[in-house]
């Protein structure tokens, strides 16, 4: 494989599972009866909207079809992208749901 093969497939495997990673955070969201788009625009209230964040949220199912995604997991998966601004927005409504 060549350099030029080698990081196109580089490329396509981190957007695979950044897709992934848009995914699961949905999927929490929509087993916690929260709204994704509403955290990730708290976490990130100056960022357009993101198209990636919108497909993940259409291949979600009822949280009565998914599996249980732990909290441990999402915040796992966030922390290895880097997107800590989430991720303290995630601890939040963790936090407030034990309160309840």
């Amino acid at each position: 494989m060549n350099r030029k093969n080698m990081e196109e497939q580089m490329i396509e495997n981190y957007q695979r599972d950044e897709n992934m990673m848009i995914l699961v955070f949905a999927q929490w969201c929509v087993n916690n009866d929260l709204d994704p788009l509403t955290l990730y625009k708290d976490a990130y209230p100056n960022q357009e909207e993101n198209p990636a964040l919108k497909q993940g949220i259409d291949l979600t199912v009822s949280k009565e079809e998914s599996e249980h995604i732990p909290d441990t997991t999402l915040l796992g998966v966030l922390s290895l992208f880097g997107n800590d601004d989430l991720a303290f927005v995630v601890t939040e409504e963790i936090k407030k749901r034990k309160l309840s």
